[in-house]
């Protein structure tokens, strides 16, 4: 549901926006958010973004061969670019949030993010994080009670058939993954997403990196961006893209889809195969046109 501050009220998907006229008020029905005069304390979207965060432990001192000890711990938020950029017009909210805290969400905490926000990101969130309760491993709860939880893959899908926003992003932990790990092809966001992925580990890297090639439906989708001017992204997932399915951008080199749109039940799709952060994204996320980017993207699925 969209989010107003003001004079604006809010019913299911549709916006009532009260207009002055004189000395009367207009209200008018508005189903397209793109199409509200930009005013202060419009929001658009919400948006929630899960991954591109990482804890970095050490460098590892071994000072005997019994003794090793940590003797450094950094947090990192990759998500920083990728946030920055959606929120960079003003009109668009967005909660970045590590892997981790995703996946300690307590029952009924995911059902209410899906209730608040417009729009899911994930990037690097491997479907463990979906399919796994921290309670699983607590013995202290082993028999005290049946310890079964909502399944937040079936909450998502239905979710986005009910018409919330999607986008899913590249990595290492994304769609299949390295070595499977991303795990997405084993469950039911296969339905969901645009393409469909591997059952093998689909990373192609290369450290002479990779240029996207303008789909004939780019410009139309992308307007306003110098897509001529992408940098090299160091890496993606290999998929394929489902007939249905828009694609907007493929890899010069290879002919993969690397950024395509389509739709689910309701809900608006959309899957970039590379990292919207480093290091894949390296240099993509130093690019003029990164904002820009990632604000036509998201309109794509809101």
């Amino acid at each position: 549901m969209r989010r107003f501050i003001g004079e604006k009220a809010r019913i299911a998907k549709y916006v009532y926006v009260n207009f002055p006229f004189g000395c009367l008020s207009i209200r008018v029905c508005v189903i397209d958010p793109s199409i509200i005069p930009q005013q202060p304390g419009v929001i658009v979207a919400k948006v929630y973004y899960v991954g591109d965060w990482a804890i970095m432990c050490g460098p590892v001192f071994a000072e005997t061969p019994f003794n090793y000890a940590f003797k450094g711990l950094e947090m990192y938020n990759y998500g920083t670019w990728l946030k920055e950029a959606l929120e960079s017009s003003g009109e668009h909210q967005v909660t970045s949030v590590p892997t981790w805290d995703f996946y300690k969400l307590g029952p009924g905490e995911y059902e209410k993010v899906l209730e608040e926000y417009d729009v899911l990101v994930f990037s690097d969130v491997e479907a463990k994080n979906f399919q796994l309760a921290p309670s699983f491993f607590d013995r202290k709860k082993f028999g005290t009670e049946v310890l079964v939880f909502p399944d937040r893959i079936r909450l998502t899908v239905d979710a986005i058939r009910r018409g919330t926003g999607a986008m899913f992003l590249g990595g290492w932990l994304s769609f299949t993954g390295e070595m499977g790990k991303g795990g997405w092809n084993r469950t039911g966001l296969k339905d969901v997403l645009p393409v469909q992925c591997l059952d093998y580990e689909d990373l192609v890297e290369s450290t002479e990196g990779f240029t996207p090639k303008v789909g004939a439906k780019s410009k139309k989708r992308l307007e306003g961006i110098k897509l001529d001017t992408f940098p090299p992204i160091l890496g993606y997932n290999k998929t394929i893209a489902r007939r249905e399915s828009d694609v907007l951008l493929t890899v010069k080199q290879t002919g993969d889809p690397l950024l395509v749109h389509g739709k689910f039940g309701k809900g608006k799709v959309l899957a970039y195969m590379s990292d919207p952060a480093p290091h894949w994204g390296c240099n993509f996320v130093f690019w003029k046109q990164y904002r820009d980017f990632w604000l036509e993207c998201l309109k794509l699925v809101v």
